[in-house]
């Protein structure tokens, strides 16, 4: 089989999961019938997502994740067979990954509509990695370039992946 980029990303975060003293079992995430792709059952109780970026934009040395409304969808559909729901988003380049709640996920994007007035197709999610700082997490105000949506929220870089098992 052959090795494709996921694996390898997926796999570096996945492997501070499997290290971490309270780490039990990982699964893929399965409800129902439905497989879902990119997302992995931790301990019987946790339900992480993963998704990556390998390079900042030159622009604004943001990392972009982008989520279609399908996929917040079933993330949605994940949150509700899971109480514990988290999304690492792996900054590959940086070497880093941002790990947050589903709720916070969601209360970005649930900003983003009100600020825009409707929903969008897809919503793009932002992580700095400033050096020697922690880092930042957001999405942009509509319609207006370089301007964050409310204020950024800061997540620990040593915070993947005790936070899960908080």
């Amino acid at each position: 089989m052959k090795i494709r980029d996921d694996h390898m990303y997926h796999g570096a975060a996945l492997n501070q999961v499997a290290e971490h003293k309270l780490f039990t079992a990982i699964n893929s995430l399965k409800i129902g019938r439905k497989l879902y792709q990119n997302a992995y059952k931790i301990n019987d109780e946790i339900a992480l997502l993963l998704k990556y970026a390998t390079k900042e934009t030159k622009a604004h040395f943001e990392f972009v994740f982008t989520f279609s409304k399908q996929q917040l969808a079933d993330l949605l559909k994940v949150r509700n067979g899971n109480a514990k729901t988290f999304v690492a988003l792996i900054c590959v380049g940086a070497r880093e990954i941002c790990c947050i709640s589903y709720e916070e996920l969601t209360s970005m994007i649930d900003a983003r509509k009100a600020a825009k007035g409707a929903p969008e197709d897809q919503y793009t999610v932002l992580v700095t990695v400033p050096d020697g700082k922690s880092m930042r997490v957001y999405v942009n105000a509509p319609g207006v370039k370089m301007k964050t949506l409310g204020k950024a929220k800061i997540v620990k870089r040593t915070d993947f992946p005790r936070r899960i098992f908080g």
